[in-house]
């Protein structure tokens, strides 16, 4: 195997191992904090209270 195929390999196990699962955990948090900051300023979503 030469040098480029295994910094190839290496750079794919990387991105799918480790990059992805992480931004993924980034990404739903951070939807996740701006659902609650937005609930905190406006309330929690339905009808007004009466």
């Amino acid at each position: 195997m030469n040098t480029e195929k295994k910094r190839e390999l290496l750079t794919f196990t990387f991105l799918a191992l480790v990059l992805v699962p992480v931004l993924a955990v980034i990404v739903v948090a951070g939807f996740g904090f701006a659902v609650w900051m937005v609930q905190l300023v406006a309330g929690p979503p339905g009808p007004p209270a009466a």
